[in-house]
């Protein structure tokens, strides 16, 4: 993911954040102090298609539809966690699907958040890769990693992420999809996810997510064809429902290769 690329960035913004991240935002204004730091930093933009209250409660923010999302932003910014790092809205027992598997760092990650470490219990997680090395890679990490009862709990698919709705069982209530979009690290650099496929897995992604849940991307935008699909995720995220969804892009304005990580949360009802 993406974290290390805002960790330098962001060294500035932390001691005003950290203080300020406390303060309710207001529906369409931000608070002073972040207001202040964005005007130390001018290297990031985050754009939300609604600007939802932060609370210092982790379970009492009454606006947003993530309890406790807001340690995951921060914490993102500060480099401590991934996009796909996000204890508060993962649960013990959920359902979650890594949409582009890669290496299996991520399906790894995941998987922790999804299941008890004493005995293997818990969700499962729905791993796909349209490509062929990227799934014997994740098998590879998983058999040195887990032990037999967790193993059991990810299921390894060799499709393309527009067919996820394939494999997910009926009625699942998801509670995470996550894509890395781009090219597999360390692969053919010449197989790339693209806006048309990306946008079929979105549309399938936004059936099957339960509400409280979240769609977390990171997009590379530096190969040919990244930006087009920047663009798609950005138009798809933009044309949400606001009553029902809250979408937000973290982006560098002076590194303007970086990816991108996008957020869409579903609220709950």
């Amino acid at each position: 993911m993406a974290a290390a690329f805002f960790q330098a960035e962001m060294s500035v913004l932390s001691s005003t954040l950290a203080r300020s991240y406390s303060i309710p935002f207001r529906k369409t204004l931000m608070s002073f102090s972040f207001r202040i730091a964005m005007e130390r930093n001018p290297s990031l933009r985050i754009r939300c298609s609604r600007v939802a209250a932060f609370s210092s409660s982790p379970s009492h923010s009454r606006n947003f539809p993530v309890p406790g999302i807001e340690d995951v932003f921060v914490g993102y910014l500060f480099g401590r966690t991934k996009a796909t790092e996000v204890a508060h809205v993962i649960q013990k027992g959920d359902i979650v699907v890594d949409a582009t598997c890669g290496n299996g760092n991520d399906t790894l990650a995941m998987l922790k958040m999804v299941t008890d470490d004493s005995d293997g219990y818990g969700g499962h997680v729905y791993a796909l890769d349209i490509q062929k090395d990227a799934i014997e890679s994740t098998s590879s990490l998983l058999d040195q990693t887990l032990g037999s009862k967790e193993k059991e709990r990810v299921k390894l698919f060799n499709i393309c992420h527009s067919k996820m709705e394939e494999i997910v069982p009926e009625n699942s209530r998801v509670r995470m999809v996550a894509f890395n979009l781009g090219y597999l690290p360390g692969g053919n650099k010449s197989i790339i996810t693209v806006s048309d496929t990306t946008l079929s897995a979105l549309k399938a992604a936004e059936r099957v997510l339960m509400p409280g849940g979240l769609i977390s991307l990171v997009v590379y935008i530096g190969h040919p064809g990244g930006r087009e699909e920047l663009d798609v995720v950005e138009a798809f995220a933009s044309g949400l429902p606001v009553s029902d969804w809250v979408c937000c892009k973290f982006q560098m304005l002076n590194r303007p290769l970086a990816p991108v990580p996008v957020f869409m949360f579903k609220r709950e009802k």
